[in-house]
């Protein structure tokens, strides 16, 4: 039952794959003309019974998910062996939702950065060989980071000027401590146990004059606020 569980679910990220290339062929070809529709949501009204919303959404995925495969496909040391719908293919390595792409089809450059960042430090380390699913791992990583992002702070700051410098005060400890943890997983990605971890991770914070054990604990709090 396990086995058929994992089987299904594959086969919906393959449908995610699928799904995001043809949207994106489709809408550059503006298909909906030829087909006397005036414009993409009336086509996919029409063609396909879906709302305005949704219509964008297909989009956002879409959109998102060829941006992933072009970070991944510029970074050195990857495996460039599938020429044909490239982020469906990409997609179905990564086992990405349509959810976790429309959470950040706004902030795609951030993870296109932190992809091609995390990237080139695997390459450069010589720790880890850039096959599939290291790739895959440092991917959904990257995606789930920016997901659990903190989000911006309020463009209006409270009257209190005591609450002010608290809301600073908060706020750089939360960067500092994001910041860091980013750093740790860069050098050490979520798939390594703590044990294996602290053995990449010691010569690292002895260079930057950091504890080894905060910098486990920002890599565990950053990694655990992944859904």
């Amino acid at each position: 039952m396990t086995a058929g569980l994992r089987e299904a679910m594959d086969d919906v990220q393959r449908s995610v794959a699928a799904l995001a290339a043809r949207v994106r062929a489709a809408h550059a070809a503006h298909v909906w003309a030829p087909l006397g529709h005036g414009s993409w949501e009336s086509y996919c009204a029409t063609e396909f019974g879906i709302s305005r919303a949704q219509a964008y959404r297909l989009l956002d995925v879409a959109r998102a998910l060829a941006t992933i495969h072009d970070a991944v496909a510029a970074s050195p040391g990857t495996s460039r062996t599938r020429d044909t719908e490239p982020a469906a293919a990409a997609a179905l390595d990564y086992g990405l939702s349509q959810r976790a792409l429309i959470a950040v089809s706004g902030r795609t450059d951030t993870v296109a950065q932190l992809i091609t960042r995390r990237l080139a430090v695997l390459a450069h380390s010589g720790l880890q060989a850039l096959d599939e699913p290291t790739v895959r791992a440092v991917v959904r990583q990257a995606v789930l980071d920016v997901r659990a992002a903190p989000p911006p702070s309020p463009a209006g700051p409270p009257a209190d000027p005591a609450l002010t410098e608290l809301r600073r005060v908060v706020d750089d400890l939360a960067a500092t401590t994001h910041q860091l943890g980013e750093l740790m997983l860069e050098v050490a990605p979520a798939y390594l146990s703590d044990t294996a971890a602290a053995d990449v991770l010691a010569p690292l914070c002895e260079q930057i004059g950091e504890n080894l054990e905060n910098g486990l604990a920002a890599r565990r709090a950053l990694h655990g606020t992944v859904l």
